[in-house]
């Protein structure tokens, strides 16, 4: 376990698929929370934050910092700042997005999901450094899975707070490109900065935190360049994973209205036109290609069950 190579001040919830893992940074002047989960589960996020000041003495959690705005990543933010009168820290590109809260520009309208509207207080700008509980960080952009979305570096104890753009074994859905915008040089770029950091630990957007950086990034590029040599591929991932989030939120749903709202999301109707399906066509594709390649007996039996379900 890496847990020992967290230096003092630093905790790590690690959450299930559905939300991002919450980062608790705790000194004396600053409490901080990196990401705040997907909003079906805000109430655990505010458990596990509640806990976790009153384990360690704290009084207030000063401040919520998102890496990028997906839903799953911000979706706690509004519940946080009402129990807690905490300030929310956004990437700068985002700032108008979120002032103005365009669903079309914070990309929950394309992906077909959902967040509750919050208001940011200050904005992440890469270059610049943020201080985290006990420890100043720098801000990294870090575009690609998201274009806004950026990184944190601790130099002294050689840390990395990658969000989506590495995870042990590979990183989030380049979603870009399903819709026409550039996304695969960004995450070579993204990988090559990591790549000249010294790093001891990366705390991954979605997984246990891990120390062999060399093997993730390795599987990661190998990852990249099967995708990026076929637009099919990652149109045929992307969609997959945007149908099993949605299945993690709904647990159960009848096909006739998951296949409604296949119909009426941008992004999966976009990667319908690169695979050159029909929206009929790739509504019927769609949740039996999860079953020919199920990533685990829970999505077998979550999807073998609603394709039995209409027949």
């Amino acid at each position: 376990m890496t847990a020992h190579l967290l230096p003092p001040g630093i905790e790590v919830f690690e959450r299930g698929w559905l939300s991002a893992n919450n980062i608790l940074h705790y000194g004396d002047a600053d409490v901080s929370l990196v990401d705040s989960g997907f909003h079906a589960h805000q109430n655990l996020t505010l458990s596990l934050v509640r806990h976790a000041l009153e384990k360690n003495g704290l009084g207030q959690l000063n401040k919520v910092v998102n890496t990028h705005l997906h839903s799953d990543h911000c979706g706690g933010n509004a519940a946080l700042e009402k129990a807690f009168d905490c300030e929310i820290y956004i990437p700068a590109a985002e700032a108008l997005a979120v002032k103005t809260w365009d669903m079309n520009l914070l990309s929950y309208e394309n992906l077909g999901q959902e967040c509750p509207r919050f208001a940011h207080h200050n904005v992440l700008v890469p270059g610049q450094q943020i201080q985290l509980g006990r420890y100043r960080w720098d801000i990294l952009a870090a575009p690609g899975h998201d274009p806004h979305s950026v990184m944190f570096y601790q130099p002294e104890h050689e840390i990395l707070i990658s969000a989506d753009a590495l995870w042990e074994e590979g990183f989030g859905v380049i979603f870009p490109e399903l819709w026409g915008e550039p996304g695969f040089e960004e995450v070579a770029q993204t990988l090559d900065l990591i790549e000249s950091l010294s790093i001891n630990l990366v705390i991954p957007g979605h997984g246990k935190p891990f120390a062999d950086v060399e093997k993730s990034l390795s599987t990661a590029r190998s990852r990249l360049d099967y995708l990026a040599s076929d637009l099919d591929r990652n149109a045929r991932h992307g969609a997959k994973v945007l149908l099993k989030y949605r299945l993690l939120e709904w647990r159960n749903q009848e096909l006739s209205l998951i296949n409604e709202w296949i119909a009426q999301t941008p992004a999966l109707i976009s990667s319908a036109k690169i695979l050159n399906m029909s929206i009929e066509e790739f509504a019927e594709w769609l949740p039996r290609a999860l079953v020919k390649q199920p990533q685990d007996v829970f999505w077998l039996m979550v999807i073998k069950s609603l394709l039995l379900a209409e027949d």
